[in-house]
């Protein structure tokens, strides 16, 4: 999705889509981004008494769309880790105030990097979804910029090495993070954290998220299997194994 549905037919083809989608996931009753273990201000409402659980065919005809919502496989994209034709993507929206967000960073996302992307079965996109106001967003646009100098997820990491919030994520603390995290040229760094691409880079993700029903920090989607909040490892485990056998029972 472009940054800027700039003419009218893309916003009602963008509206459209939206919709389709948003019926789709109340069809086959899927919540993206319920709260459980996550930050944000909205909480989908219970499905109606009576309902009948959606099938597994129409589940993963849901996923498949959230699939191709979703997932870039950019083979250069600073903000992603993990083979470009991996049969598994996780995507991750998040919040550089997130506590939740943090404790995914610490303690999960390393062991899935040593379980599954090392091997070549995952690849983990990043998208940034400010929700806390200006001082996500500019941590966001922070993140951006030590991507284009190739130590976006060392950046990533300096920052939820611990959790930040406010004053934390000021200019001048953003840059000394960034100087941590081996960001070579802090000049290009600060204007590149102030310029329109960075923006427009950020204003991408948020868009996306809100179009595919995104509602709280951290959400993941895993071949478009929605997981909100820190959950254990064996809930990332599962995901990615059905993804992978959908994957390849789909060839």
């Amino acid at each position: 999705m472009s940054a800027r549905l700039s003419s009218p037919s893309r916003r009602i083809a963008a509206i459209g889509a939206v919709v389709a989608l948003v019926v789709a996931l109340v069809a086959t009753g899927i919540a993206i981004g319920k709260n459980s273990g996550g930050s944000g201000k909205r909480e989908p409402a219970a499905g109606a008494a009576g309902e009948t659980s959606p099938s597994a065919d129409e589940r993963q005809k849901v996923y498949a769309q959230l699939e191709k919502a979703s997932v870039r496989r950019g083979g250069d994209d600073p903000l992603a880790v993990g083979k470009a034709d991996a049969p598994v993507v996780l995507v991750e929206y998040a919040d550089y105030q997130c506590s939740y967000c943090g404790k995914f960073t610490r303690d999960s996302q390393p062991e899935l990097v040593k379980k599954y992307v090392d091997e070549g079965t995952l690849r983990i996109e990043f998208r940034n979804f400010p929700i806390f106001g200006k001082d996500s967003e500019r941590a966001a646009r922070a993140s951006w910029a030590a991507g284009q100098q190739g130590r976006f997820w060392q950046f990533h990491d300096e920052i939820y090495a611990k959790t930040r919030k406010g004053d934390a994520l000021a200019e001048d603390k953003l840059v000394d993070m960034a100087g941590s995290a081996g960001v070579k040229d802090l000049d290009k760094f600060r204007a590149d954290l102030n310029g329109s691409a960075s923006a427009a880079a950020v204003k991408k993700d948020q868009e996306e998220g809100y179009s595919i029903g995104v509602q709280s920090t951290p959400t993941f989607l895993v071949n478009g299997r929605p997981i909100a909040g820190a959950q254990p490892m064996s809930a990332f485990d599962e995901a990615i194994a059905q993804a992978k056998a959908a994957k390849k029972s789909d060839k």
